[in-house]
């Protein structure tokens, strides 16, 4: 790319990103030509979970006082943690802040106007919709759902009401992968062909807690409250705490860190499902009584459905027993590639003069280029606190006071749950799953999934 274009470029994706905000234009003087700018915005948490504590928290502190922003409660069915969340945000607020049983006993108070969503992966959806049915913005982790029928019903209610969904796709705060995007969709990629994403680590302990499972105590949650709409079963500590590990609790690899890589491919392409998947995964390592796997390879055709003829293929790999901890995320096309890893597109494997010749092709090599300019590369599995979810959190803010859409908007979450679940149901049935989009319905063996 040209420097005129790379610096238009890099301008348009700090804006749409909603990142390096001064830059951008936005200050606090700009949020007081807002309407309802100078109204502080009351921030309710749903769940205080380690996700919330390690990463909500600092980059919540990162823009509160700029945006006019205050957390007020905390939810959480077990006692110990909505003590220890009140406790926290009060340290952090310098005021009290309320503990709630649950999430009914906050919404009747009308206490909050929006709140932080970062229960089990399977309540997420769930949650979501009781927010915004109570009128509350969402700030929502992902995986948005793990089935077909709570993701349909939260699209549903999200839908009919006007309330800000903010699903916590990162990426799509991160200026490097909306310059990506922009350079796929130029054309000058040229067609996508594949794209290969990788997830891999070395941590035996990764979604373990040994060390907090003995202290919970049934007498001290609610367990029902907990199941919601999943099958009964007895209480459990280790699928309340450890619930990563636990289908139907949680998908485990596929909706952990999947769902972050296939929401790219909806995002850059325009797609929004797979036509297909195949896959198949296993327990070969970590055999701690664990139901979810620790090794998954997945196969993905998209394409327009009216058209087989059209696509591309997309693999995903991940494993828990050898790794580096570098998510990979590489887009091909047949001049080259798109490396989110190094964010960098180079003509590797571009079609060369030497072999175009002899078909009477003309040779298409991509320009050596760099995404860097304006984010580094994201090279690490701990999604912490990081600049990331930073911008995505900030970017949720902003759009409670604008009420323009967010960068992730409830769309990419139903659309990466999709990809999700279909994952799940391949490994599950060893069958090929396949998307129907007129009835929105996952098939397996020509008939739609059950999950459980």
């Amino acid at each position: 790319m040209k420097n005129s274009r790379r610096l238009f470029i890099r301008n348009s994706a700090l804006a749409g990103a909603g990142v390096l905000a001064a830059k951008a234009g936005w200050s606090a003087i700009s949020y007081n030509r807002i309407i309802g700018a100078n109204d502080r915005v009351r921030v309710g948490v749903v769940g205080f979970s380690d996700r919330h504590r390690s990463s909500h928290v600092p980059c919540f502190m990162n823009h509160y006082k700029e945006l006019n922003f205050d957390v007020v409660g905390v939810s959480d069915i077990w006692n110990k943690r909505r003590e220890a969340g009140a406790a926290l945000w009060k340290e952090k607020m310098g005021h009290d802040v309320t503990a709630y049983r649950n999430n009914e006993e906050m919404y009747d108070k009308k206490a909050v106007d929006a709140v932080f969503v970062s229960t089990a992966d399977f309540q997420h959806a769930l949650h979501a919709m009781e927010a915004v049915k109570a009128g509350c913005d969402v700030y929502c982790e992902k995986p948005f759902a793990e089935t077909m029928e709570d993701n349909r019903a939260a699209l549903k209610a999200i839908k009919a009401t006007d309330r800000i969904v903010q699903i916590g796709s990162q990426r799509r705060s991160g200026s490097n992968y909306h310059v990506a995007e922009q350079f796929i969709k130029s054309g000058k990629f040229g067609a996508i062909t594949m794209v290969e994403l990788t997830w891999n680590v070395n941590q035996p302990m990764r979604w373990r807690r040994p060390d907090v499972v003995p202290q919970l105590k049934e007498a001290d949650t609610d367990w029902k409250r907990y199941l919601m709409n999943r099958p009964h079963e007895n209480f459990d500590a280790r699928k309340y705490l450890e619930f990563r590990l636990f289908w139907p609790y949680s998908s485990g690899l596929a909706g952990q860190w999947m769902s972050h890589q296939i929401d790219t491919v909806h995002w850059f392409s325009g797609l929004q499902h797979p036509r297909s998947v195949v896959a198949n995964g296993g327990i070969y390592m970590w055999k701690d009584g664990r139901k979810n796997w620790d090794t998954i390879n997945a196969v993905f055709d998209y394409g327009p459905a009216n058209d087989p003829s059209t696509g591309f293929q997309v693999t995903f790999g991940s494993r828990m027993h050898n790794g580096s901890e570098k998510p990979a995320e590489i887009y091909y096309s047949n001049g080259g590639e798109l490396n989110l890893n190094t964010n960098k597109v180079s003509p590797n494997g571009g079609l060369t003069e030497r072999m175009a010749a002899p078909a009477g092709m003309k040779p298409f090599l991509l320009p050596e280029s760099s995404l860097s300019a304006v984010e580094p590369p994201v090279v690490s599995a701990d999604t912490g606190g990081d600049k990331l979810t930073s911008n995505h959190v900030r970017n949720w803010m902003e759009c409670i006071r604008s009420r323009k859409q967010p960068n992730a908007p409830i769309e990419a979450g139903y659309s990466h749950s999709i990809a999700t679940i279909m994952t799940n149901a391949a490994v599950l049935t060893g069958q090929k799953a396949i998307f129907d989009a007129a009835k929105q319905e996952i098939m397996v063996g020509g008939k739609p999934f059950k999950p459980y």
